[in-house]
């Protein structure tokens, strides 16, 4: 079989990922060597039973009958080249499988690649409108077969009875009203926040971004219930499919209304959405009570302890305080003053006043009590850390295989990174659109080597919710190379 992924680094982990589940795995891209390459395109094309994890570079010319699948990790950039990279299976004439998952991410990092290519406004233009209509074939509710067949003028009478919306029709709901406070909701924000900071309006969730920018008391604020998270997430892929949203690559990520939402914006056309399955609503805290690890309990205990004593003095409920998912943040990130207390979720510069003090007794008698004790032990081991990362292994698997806590193992990690041990790629498991986009925020604050920088304002910039520990160690990789 042949898995297609869109950056080097997604490669080489999904085929180490693939070896250690005991499949014949191997990579290609153009990273690797020429030498190597070729090895293991021969080894394909000879062998039984290999997989080839690849960039879309691989394949050109490849004529080998009983591939009996292609995987697509990554939306392809058009139909033409979904077709041509699935068109490689079953060419023995025996069934064989195409299978693809995608979100509303891929566009989002396909458009970032597009907006930074050489080419000329009309090649630009041309191959949008090829990612487009990619959107809008993976989101129709009747045969893919005849649709695909479609878009290149030929016709099928009849559904083709093989693919998934033939085999398992998707049910689908009238979501005329659900678009409109949708498309609403990006128009009253002013078209600058990515489809997480929407979803947090329209669902109610008053994260510290939410408030700052004063979103929690537009029309739009907690009018969307009806639907959690993974479903609004859903509704805007397909508004964004449907050309009714795009995506404002120099906004970092943010949606932007279409002159073709009007008449749904208006309520004047209705609007028919595939029904995505629901699924347990969130809470809205990042990590529950459960998943702190055994090393955090005792500073989580205590961190709840210190809540609870404000919240008596103050006679309000504790989340009045601080909720959970912000005294989970002060675990991720460890905060050491002020100013690192700012870019804590949840903490804006009224509570910052009130609480900030008194929490960060907390973390810093936590602070010496560990340093102590890890004077006594050998401390973070940077050099297992290098290995688990070359292995693939993200931030918060190496944690808790290390049983630190993940501010501790990115710091590790810039440090590697800013000594030239890793790259960003290899550190933080990110393709080069998601490091770009950082970057390019990063590079817009004119205090970025100043005492006065602030996480938190980078994340209120940024349409994804990066953790501060990837903005970390994307400001060390940047300050180390000025």
């Amino acid at each position: 079989g042949i898995v297609y992924c869109l950056s080097r680094n997604k490669v080489d982990r999904v085929a180490e990922w693939l070896c250690q589940q005991g499949i014949n795995a191997l990579p290609y891209h153009a990273g690797l060597s020429g030498p190597v390459r070729e090895k293991h395109q021969q080894r394909f094309l000879r062998e039984d039973g290999i997989v080839m994890v690849a960039t879309i570079a691989f394949g050109m010319g490849i004529d080998k009958p009983d591939v009996r699948f292609v995987a697509h990790l990554d939306l392809p950039k058009s139909i033409e080249s979904y077709y041509q990279e699935t068109g490689r299976a079953g060419r023995d004439g025996n069934p064989a499988t195409a299978w693809m998952a995608y979100g509303l991410e891929d566009a989002i990092k396909l458009k970032q690649m597009l907006a930074q290519s050489s080419g000329n406004e009309q090649h630009k233009r041309n191959e949008n409108q090829r990612l487009e209509s990619m959107l809008g074939l993976c989101e129709i509710t009747h045969c893919r077969r005849q649709a695909l067949l479609h878009y290149f003028a030929e016709t099928l009478e009849k559904p083709c009875g093989n693919c998934d919306t033939c085999l398992h029709p998707p049910e689908t709901f009238d979501a005329t009203e659900a678009a409109q406070k949708a498309l609403s909701c990006v128009y009253r924000t002013g078209q600058r926040f990515g489809v997480n900071h929407l979803i947090d309006v329209l669902t109610g969730n008053r994260s510290d971004k939410v408030a700052s920018a004063g979103h929690d008391h537009v029309s739009t604020w907690n009018i969307g219930n009806e639907f959690n998270a993974n479903q609004w997430k859903s509704i805007y892929r397909q508004l964004v499919a449907r050309g009714l949203l795009t995506v404002d690559m120099n906004g970092y990520g943010a949606l932007q209304l279409t002159d073709a939402c009007r008449p749904y914006l208006r309520g004047e056309q209705p609007l028919h959405l595939r029904k995505e399955i629901a699924k347990a609503k969130k809470t809205g805290t990042r990590k529950s009570q459960s998943n702190v690890a055994e090393a955090d309990r005792t500073l989580w205990e205590a961190l709840r302890a210190c809540r609870k004593r404000l919240s008596e003095e103050e006679g309000v409920p504790p989340y009045v305080v601080f909720h959970d998912a912000t005294l989970m943040d002060m675990l991720a990130i460890r905060p050491r003053n002020r100013m690192e207390f700012s870019a804590v979720s949840g903490v804006g510069d009224r509570k910052l006043e009130r609480y900030g003090d008194d929490f960060l007794a907390v973390l810093n008698e936590a602070a010496n009590g560990s340093s102590a004790s890890e004077a006594e032990d050998a401390g973070p081991d940077s050099n297992e850390i290098l290995t688990l990362a070359l292995a693939n292994m993200d931030p918060s698997a190496i944690a808790r295989q290390q049983n630190l806590n993940e501010q501790t193992i990115y710091r590790e990690l810039s440090q590697l990174v800013v000594n030239g041990k890793l790259s960003l790629e290899q550190a933080l498991g990110l393709s080069d659109v998601e490091i770009g986009i950082i970057q390019d925020a990063l590079l817009s604050q004119t205090n970025l080597a100043e005492d006065t920088f602030s996480y938190r304002q980078i994340k209120e910039q940024l349409a994804d919710d990066w953790p501060t520990g990837v903005l970390h160690c994307v400001r060390q990789a940047i300050l180390a190379q000025c």
